[in-house]
């Protein structure tokens, strides 16, 4: 599904080579987009997808990053400006669960270790992103939570929950600041989405299963539906949508 208000647009996706992120940027990239593709370590998916924008004529750069770490944050940023020549849209897709832990196994270090990949990460890329996003009329930035953040998550998932629902927060907070901006900040909070290595990683078959059973369409998400709904609220740059989470759960959830 093309969209059109998207064409020629720059955008900047991090984690945008593997699971969600993947998807959403296929999405951006079939719309007409210039694309960066910040990476920790799927080099090849990146580098891939640079080369389908450029085949369509588009701008795409590959950008590897630590983004826990400041300098690389304002690095990742830096260059996707020099790249792209500006940015119009922000997607704050970076993040994980890391490994399960009880209250009663937290260490400091992981604690602070989570916080930083989910939050903290999103922060510095979004305070060095937010000046180029205000150079334009409108701009728009979408934060990706998670139900987990709404509800509480499996056990286990304590910091991972925690920090995800401090993103709905940070996201409502974000928008009142940067709205006189002309910056449109907004979130996505999916559900059970199947076919990712977070998945594929932290959820047992089993489990899965279960999760399923108990969702009111009867089946789990795919990274595609959440790029659909990421895009529309990018794409809606110049609408009157702000400081909202949309849920994308299958029913599972709803207030």
């Amino acid at each position: 599904m093309k969209n059109n208000k998207l064409t020629g647009k720059n955008v900047l996706i991090t984690a945008g080579a593997q699971g969600i992120g993947e998807s959403i940027t296929k999405h951006f990239i079939d719309s007409g987009a210039h694309v960066a593709i910040h990476y920790f370590s799927s080099a090849d998916t990146a580098n891939h997808l640079v080369k389908y924008a450029t085949s369509k004529g588009q701008k795409a750069i590959a950008l590897s990053g630590d983004l826990t770490k400041e300098a690389d944050a304002n690095k990742v940023v830096e260059k996707t400006v020099e790249a792209l020549g500006g940015l119009d849209i922000l997607i704050n897709n970076a993040g994980s669960l890391v490994a399960r832990k009880m209250l009663n196994e937290m260490e400091a270090d992981f604690w602070h270790k989570v916080m930083d990949i989910n939050l903290t990460s999103m922060m510095f890329v979004t305070r060095a992103a937010a000046p180029y996003l205000a150079k334009n009329t409108n701009s728009s930035m979408v934060n990706l939570a998670s139900l987990a953040g709404r509800k509480g998550g499996h056990p286990g998932s304590l910091v991972y929950s925690t920090s995800k629902g401090a993103i709905l927060t940070f996201t409502r907070a974000l928008s009142s600041e940067l709205g006189p901006q002309g910056i449109r900040v907004n979130a996505v909070a999916p559900g059970l989405i199947l076919g990712t290595s977070f998945h594929n990683t932290h959820t047992t078959k089993e489990s899965a299963a279960a999760t399923i059973a108990g969702i009111p369409i009867q089946r789990a998400g795919n990274a595609d539906d959440v790029a659909r709904a990421v895009l529309f609220l990018a794409s809606e740059y110049d609408g009157f949508i702000t400081g909202a989470t949309l849920d994308i759960n299958g029913g599972v959830y709803n207030m």
